[in-house]
């Protein structure tokens, strides 16, 4: 039987961001499931602090081109692809001028949060499973890594839940220490509306979206989480626990056998046959 396909959705990937826990396991997870002989994809944000040249970055001109509406105002697509040669892996980039270009991570150069950073985390979504849909590819679960990836679960259960990639899609979180220190914009819930994505299963949650509230948020429709270490909010670890979400406990040896086994455990069923166009 076929290996399953993972979709690795990632906030953070070294060496084209500093390293940090999440950076460093936005590269080696992929890196070593594809080891064990799975079909991976990899997205992650075009930051504007990455240097374009030094990582080899280029315009995949058949995927880009696009425009996604946010707010009620269009902002093209740009995808753009490198590989890090050391690990492996192909990283695909989600780029956009207003978002992305000349801007930073969450933060600014003084440190304080974008404003717009909940439109960033919903551009980011749509534009990632847009982009897949156009590949023809099929994962069989989503590893969903960082607050920009947070809007993904709702999406895959709700808005894309018929699209044919994700049909049978399982989706897995993880959840990292708080990074975000102000509460998103007021049009966040608004932003975020979809298709099946309704304002009506908004209701549930607060009006002011902050970091823990994007965690509860991606919890509600994933399938099961990952703890990355011992400082993540016990708050969302009790909120998984008594959604009774499957969860990988933090250990300080975890690494690719035990998350090779837990999505196996989301998904023991699935395996993908189909093949790339």
């Amino acid at each position: 039987m076929a290996k399953k396909k993972i979709l690795y959705i990632n906030q953070e990937i070294a060496p084209y961001v500093p390293d940090t826990l999440m950076s460093l396991m936005g590269r080696d997870i992929p890196s070593a499931i594809q080891e064990k002989g799975y079909e991976i994809r990899i997205f992650m944000p075009k930051w504007g602090n990455i240097n374009e040249r030094r990582g080899q970055l280029h315009e995949v001109q058949r995927l880009s081109g696009m425009n996604l509406i946010i707010d009620d105002t269009d902002h093209p697509l740009i995808i753009k692809v490198a590989s890090i040669q050391s690990a492996k892996i192909q990283v695909y980039f989600i780029d956009n001028d207003d978002y992305f270009n000349k801007r930073q991570m969450g933060k600014d150069e003084q440190g304080e949060d974008y404003p717009d950073n909940g439109e960033r985390a919903i551009f980011f979504a749509r534009g990632v499973l847009e982009t897949v849909k156009k590949l023809r590819w099929v994962p069989d679960i989503i590893h969903c890594q960082g607050w920009m990836s947070a809007v993904v679960p709702l999406y895959i259960k709700t808005a894309y839940h018929d699209e044919p990639s994700f049909t049978n899609t399982k989706v897995v979180t993880s959840l990292f220490t708080k990074s975000l220190s102000k509460d998103l914009a007021d049009n966040f819930k608004r932003c975020v509306e979809f298709r099946e994505a309704t304002a009506d299963l908004l209701k549930p949650y607060k009006d002011s979206f902050d970091f823990d509230e994007l965690g509860k948020l991606a919890i509600d429709y994933s399938d099961g989480i990952i703890q990355t270490d011992n400082t993540v909010n016990k708050e969302l670890l009790n909120y998984a626990k008594e959604k009774e979400t499957p969860i990988l406990k933090y250990k300080e040896d975890c690494f690719a056998d035990d998350i090779e086994a837990f999505y196996n455990q989301i998904a023991p069923d699935v395996a993908s046959e189909e093949e790339d166009d």
